[in-house]
């Protein structure tokens, strides 16, 4: 286990854009379970924030993993919150410091209206 391990207190289920025929001569995009990670989902740094900002990104959640998590841009990561409120992450990018002991990604939280 990598040095990070100790910090990913979630887990959080993998869906991947996959196109499909839809049996009509067309296709259609479904999101596919890939899978679980082990993650630590936090609030993204000010630093964070301002370049997000600078580049019209709507990153609000920063999500750690291990550094070989099968997770890449355009993926769902569906878990619980501490209150069990159901969250779905939307990937907008995935990254990894110089030497990688984790992978970031940065997230925006899909919101559902009602309860």
């Amino acid at each position: 286990m990598s040095r990070i391990g100790r910090y990913l207190n979630r887990q959080l289920e993998v869906y991947r854009p996959t196109t499909v025929d839809d049996g009509a001569g067309g296709q259609e995009t479904t999101l596919v379970l890939q899978g679980t990670v082990r993650a630590k989902v936090d609030q993204p740094s000010n630093a964070d924030r301002m370049l997000a900002a600078q580049s019209g990104s709507e990153h609000d959640h920063t999500v750690f993993l291990q550094p070989r998590a099968n997770v890449r841009r355009g993926d769902e990561l569906r878990g619980t919150d501490s209150l069990g409120t159901d969250q779905v992450f939307r990937v907008l990018s995935v990254v990894q410091p110089s030497t990688p002991v984790y992978s970031k990604a940065a997230c925006q939280l899909i919101q559902t209206e009602g309860a």
